[in-house]
């Protein structure tokens, strides 16, 4: 029986692409990849992440690696979840191998209805599991999560050697937010690689203009 996996890597981050990644493994195979160590990839080191990628890819039956940049992301219509919808179809579809069973991550709050909405629209009928931290509980989801976010991993250090240290690209990180903060002060834009729907860069942008018009008024002040 042929079991297939789907998830996501970047979901959240201001910076950087969204990956999504598909597998399809044999039954026969699963003892493999757990033996090796495949399991939810935010469990594991960068390291063995990348180690994982390569002995996943040459094991698994088939695979497919969706990354959506930035720009995709604020150009889409209706709300994240119904993106990830979208390209979470379009990845399942672009298999050449389709699974008997498919297990999903599912980012809806109603893990049925998630699973149901791409089971209507996918090429083919295999079996539906769709649940929350699916990537913990099935190695099929977890194969998918490495590929995924080893993927992102591999995007955001090209991205450092153009623009230098930018931290993981999430909001909460503040090496993160330092960048964005001086590429603002210096360019007077942010730079292409985030996502300008994000309402983190609002925020960045309200409070350096709040800064610079409570420095202007001090500078007058000490001028009068």
């Amino acid at each position: 029986m042929k079991l297939g996996g789907i998830d996501e890597a970047g979901r959240g981050p201001v910076v950087g692409p969204l990956v999504i990644a598909a597998i399809v493994v044999d039954e026969s195979k699963l003892s493999k990849l757990e033996t090796l160590g495949v399991k939810d990839s935010k469990k594991l080191s960068p390291k063995k992440r990348e180690e994982l990628f390569k002995e996943i890819i040459t094991l698994v039956d088939d695979y497919f690696i969706l990354e959506i940049s930035p720009e995709e992301i604020d150009n889409r219509e209706g709300t994240m979840n119904e993106f990830e919808v979208e390209n979470f179809i379009k990845a399942l579809n672009s298999l050449n191998l389709k699974p008997d069973v498919l297990y999903i991550d599912a980012a809806d709050v109603k893990e049925e209805r998630f699973g149901e909405v791409i089971g209507k629209r996918l090429s083919f009928s295999p079996k539906i599991v769709a649940e929350h931290k699916a990537d913990s509980k099935y190695i099929p989801v977890a194969a998918a999560s490495i590929l995924a976010k080893v993927t992102r991993d591999r995007a955001i250090e090209k991205l450092k050697e153009i623009y230098g240290e930018i931290g993981s690209g999430y909001p909460s990180d503040p090496i993160t937010r330092r960048f964005l903060e001086e590429y603002y002060r210096k360019h007077g834009v942010f730079p292409p690689i985030v996502r300008k729907s994000w309402k983190t860069l609002e925020k960045i942008e309200e409070k350096l203009k709040n800064k610079e018009a409570q420095s202007t008024i001090l500078d007058f002040l000490k001028r009068s």
